[in-house]
């Protein structure tokens, strides 16, 4: 009886199995918003506000690697680029970056998985409240934001368009306190 029931955790309760059921979830839901009768603009529409919110979920709450992640998005690009008629040789970078002239309103899924976890680590720890402080997730993905955050304090202000040197002032994540961070 111990047998059966330890092999039953084993499989059924692992994260992994939960990542090839968010990448698999995403192929129905782009499958059927692909095949309803809308315009390819509101089939855009669709999947930015309530596909990739229904698929966050799950890569949030579980410990889903970051490859799943981007898997999900390389099949979001497929679709987004066939209904807004983007040929493929134009990189995501194109797609997604928001200060470029011809702007897209588009979310990266994998940018809101890693900004997701951040926040989720940031909250347990910096939380009141002890016992939650002291449940700290193991994320991978937290270490690396956290180090490209000290990087950014490293290298400094730089000048971004036409303003003088000075004329933004910044907040550094190092300095900032309690929910500022």
């Amino acid at each position: 009886m111990a047998k059966s029931i330890g092999r039953w955790y084993d499989s059924s309760l692992k994260d992994t199995k939960r990542g090839s059921e968010a990448l698999e979830q995403a192929s129905v839901d782009l499958q059927a918003v692909d095949k309803c009768g809308l315009p390819e603009t509101y089939k855009v529409w669709c999947l930015q506000l309530m596909l990739i919110p229904k698929l966050l979920w799950p890569l949030l709450v579980y410990e889903i690697s970051t490859s799943t992640a981007e898997s999900i998005e390389a099949k979001m690009n497929r679709f987004t680029r066939k209904w807004l008629g983007i040929p493929p040789c134009l990189i995501n970078v194109a797609m997604y970056y928001c200060k470029a002239m011809l702007r897209r309103p588009l979310k990266s899924i994998v940018e809101e998985y890693k900004c997701g976890k951040v926040r989720l680590m940031t909250m347990h720890e910096n939380s009141e409240v002890p016992a939650v402080r002291s449940l700290q997730p193991h994320l991978r993905t937290f270490r690396k934001r956290k180090g490209g955050l000290k990087m950014k304090k490293v290298i400094g202000l730089t000048q971004t368009g036409r303003k003088g040197l000075g004329s933004e002032g910044i907040k550094w994540w190092s300095k900032a306190e309690g929910k500022d961070k």
